[in-house]
């Protein structure tokens, strides 16, 4: 399957009450060059949580946009790409139907899932909703991120297009087992074998296995 696909970039910007941040993307068009840490011109605010190797691209569903502006009607006309700062936008992938490790080429490059979007305090400063980061959560409509494993030019006429499986994790599922189950070390050690996960949800689940306890998400989740 080929997924024609929406590309995003976007700057640092300075927020009044908010940490400053990169979630305010404008869409390009045409050729773009794709390096292992992301998109030509596209920035990260906050490098210890956000982009680097493992996290260099963003993907958020469209159609999750529809759910977004029927559960808050008031602010429905925010509910459109890019609004969850993501770099690319496309319809019909999901959570449900992407695997953590797939792997898919766009134009001369190629690129892995590596892990659900961790979703932080900032969408809820960003959206004017107090807990929106936790509802992301709770509903699983997070997206997913991607590392570069092959860099080269990418053009925005360019479809998605998968061209490996490498493990039977959904992002659904890996979502599930992070934040909506009880602690579960079966279901910890299946994520983990999960080629391509990356080294951060790599390193959360082997500190639950060996901890025994499920770590508190609230400052991620509400800043505090």
């Amino acid at each position: 399957m080929r997924y024609p696909v929406n590309v995003y970039v976007g700057k640092v910007r300075e927020y009044a009450g908010s940490k400053p941040s990169a979630i305010a993307k404008y869409q390009v068009d045409g050729e773009l060059k794709l390096t292992e840490l992301g998109l030509e011109g596209d920035q990260q605010a906050e490098k210890v949580v956000h982009g680097g190797p493992d996290r260099a691209l963003c993907h958020y569903p469209r159609e999750h946009y529809t759910y977004w502006a029927r559960e808050f009607p008031e602010q429905a006309e925010l509910f459109s790409a890019p609004a969850y700062g993501e770099n690319l936008s496309t319809e019909g992938l999901s959570e449900k139907e992407v695997y953590i490790g797939d792997i898919f080429r766009w134009g001369e490059a190629l690129i892995q899932v590596t892990q659900p979007r961790s979703p932080c305090y900032k969408l809820n400063d960003h959206f004017g909703i107090s807990d929106m980061s936790s509802l992301m959560q709770e509903t699983g409509y997070c997206g997913w991120l991607y590392r570069v494993i092959l860099a080269g030019n990418v053009s925005t006429d360019s479809p998605l297009e998968l061209v490996a499986r490498l493990s039977d994790v959904t992002v659904a599922e890996a979502i599930a087992t992070a934040w909506h189950m009880p602690f579960d070390d079966e279901q910890y050690h299946r994520l983990l074998s999960a080629a391509g996960l990356s080294v951060s949800w790599t390193r959360t689940m082997q500190k639950r296995r060996i901890s025994g306890k499920i770590e508190d998400n609230s400052r991620r989740l509400f800043g505090k």
